[in-house]
């Protein structure tokens, strides 16, 4: 008769392996949420002079980060106060919950309100790294009475140049600005001509030109009629400002000068789109913001912006807006307000600005895979506190009988 005998070896603190008992114990706890005050401070201090978007990545989305004492946006020293980052702080807390967890947990049906609540809040914390991951942000806007099938990302640029010889058809050529570099020259299987930048600015403003600072020159287009100059300017991450690229091209085919010429967001919607012919084809070429299309269309039916009566404190923006998805024969009608957004095929449409004295609408649409990811790790936290309240309750109440 063979005996199987199972030991269970317990270890002192002594006998711990030291890395081991530094992840698990309490004061690390501490010691990380403290950091995580700080970097939350301090973030919020420099939000008002970089923006969220910069911000959020410099301090949030970091392994170690640098606070260097800013006021009014200029640097007091050139020495600067060392922070862990949120990526640092978000992989030891999840580490700590985890050794702590195993260390104290005892496998009992009674600590099942513990366990939901401890996955709860590591599902909570890895939910911050999928997002900052996954979430990609751009804008919609829309005109009443106007609908539109695509996107913009205001803090990314394509060259565009558009083939509209067929009144039926555009043959579309983008090209992403992180190629626009300074001596670069671009082709394309579609375009019989190649593109020389001679300039690019990643962020650019205008102004009067004068003899010794003219800005961009060019001797085609917009850019060699226009009576002001562009001019390289300092790059912004505020979230109430954007940055607008301008470049100057030389586009040249079979030793050909098809002419210099300067594109940027400043012309959009102030001239006229710049054209010219080559080949007995006529093209359209613009520096815009990066556009992503929808295999559906959205029309704005009618936006209201409501203010408290007697003031000018917004009440209420909401859009009324239809949905047309031509490969489903669907047309769905919603309304987009404040804290009501649109979901639809995996993309969420907010209602974030108007324009045009309230003719035009502006939606924020995010896309983000984890999503759902935040509502159940708070259900499970939720969950795991009434249980773990309900057990100590019915237990009081049977002591109290």
């Amino acid at each position: 008769m063979i005996k199987l005998i199972v030991t269970t070896t317990f270890y002192t603190q002594s006998d711990m392996n030291p890395l081991y008992k530094l992840l698990s114990s309490l004061k690390l706890t501490v010691v990380l949420l403290a950091f995580s005050m700080l970097l939350v401070f301090f973030g919020t201090l420099d939000q008002i002079h970089l923006g969220i978007h910069k911000a959020q990545t410099i301090y949030f989305e970091s392994f170690f980060t640098v606070w260097p004492f800013r006021e009014a946006g200029y640097s007091l020293t050139e020495l600067g106060l060392p922070l862990p980052g949120g990526f640092l702080i978000g992989i030891l807390l999840i580490l700590n919950l985890s050794c702590s967890h195993f260390r104290y947990f005892r496998k009992s049906w009674k600590k099942t309100g513990i366990a939901l609540i401890h996955t709860g809040v590591a599902l909570l914390i890895a939910s911050g790294f999928l997002t900052s991951f996954l979430q990609k942000e751009t804008q919609m806007w829309i005109d009443e009475g106007a609908e539109s099938n695509y996107t913009t990302d205001p803090k990314d640029a394509e060259l565009v140049i558009i083939e509209t010889t067929d009144p039926k058809k555009d043959i579309v050529t983008s090209i992403p600005h992180e190629q626009m570099t300074r001596g670069t020259t671009l082709t394309h299987e579609n375009l019989p001509f190649s593109i020389n930048v001679l300039e690019y600015f990643s962020n650019s403003a205008s102004g009067k030109p004068t003899k010794e600072d003219p800005g961009l020159i060019a001797n085609e287009g917009i850019g060699a009629k226009m009576q002001f100059k562009i001019f390289e300017a300092p790059m912004t991450y505020r979230h109430d400002t954007i940055n607008t690229p301008s470049s100057l091209i030389h586009i040249t085919a079979d030793k050909k000068d098809l002419g210099k010429w300067i594109v940027s967001p400043f012309f959009n919607d102030r001239f006229s789109t710049q054209t010219f012919n080559f080949q007995d084809k006529t093209y359209t070429i613009s520096l815009r913001p990066r556009r992503k299309y929808l295999p559906y269309s959205i029309k704005l039916v009618d936006f209201k912006h409501d203010v408290y009566p007697g003031t000018t404190i917004p009440k209420n923006y909401s859009s009324k807006v239809e949905i047309t998805h031509h490969e489903k024969k669907e047309v769905r009608p919603a309304l987009i307000y404040m804290n009501h957004p649109l979901r639809y095929e995996g993309l969420t449409f907010f209602q974030a600005s108007f324009g045009k004295n309230n003719t035009a609408s502006m939606f924020q649409v995010v896309k983000n895979e984890g999503w759902l990811i935040p509502y159940i790790a708070v259900a499970l936290v939720g969950i795991g506190m009434i249980v773990q309240f309900m057990m100590h309750l019915i237990k009081f109440l049977k002591k109290s009988k």
